[in-house]
């Protein structure tokens, strides 16, 4: 991501409401459709470092409810089918959801990472 990107100088609590979803074309995005984006961490921990979040506002993984159903589902199959081809072309991919404190951005996001911690 270039340098000006807002994404560097993000300090709100929402980073994907706010940046990542209504400007998908300023991030490397490996899917989207109308419920899903997925794209590469724009400050990426490991060697290989995707994101995979719902574009309907969800708080966290265990703010989810049943409203929130299809687009859990819609979360799950995109993360597994990311994680697929992140194994497939590394040989090893791990998945990853944060809460409470450790949730940086309110909003449910998953990481898709492998190799070596940055």
């Amino acid at each position: 991501m270039p340098e000006h990107s807002p994404a560097l100088a993000y300090r709100g609590t929402d980073f994907y409401c706010d940046v990542a979803i209504p400007n998908p074309d300023a991030l490397e995005v490996v899917h989207e459709d109308a419920r899903v984006l997925a794209f590469h961490h724009t400050r990426p921990f490991w060697q290989v470092h995707l994101v995979v979040v719902p574009k309907r506002h969800i708080a966290s993984l265990t703010a989810a409810g049943p409203e929130d159903e299809a687009d859990l589902r819609a979360l799950l199959r995109v993360v597994a089918d990311v994680a697929r081809a992140v194994e497939r072309e590394h040989g090893a991919a791990a998945v990853l959801t944060n809460l409470g404190a450790y949730q940086d951005s309110k909003h449910l996001h998953v990481h898709v990472h492998a190799g070596a911690r940055r």
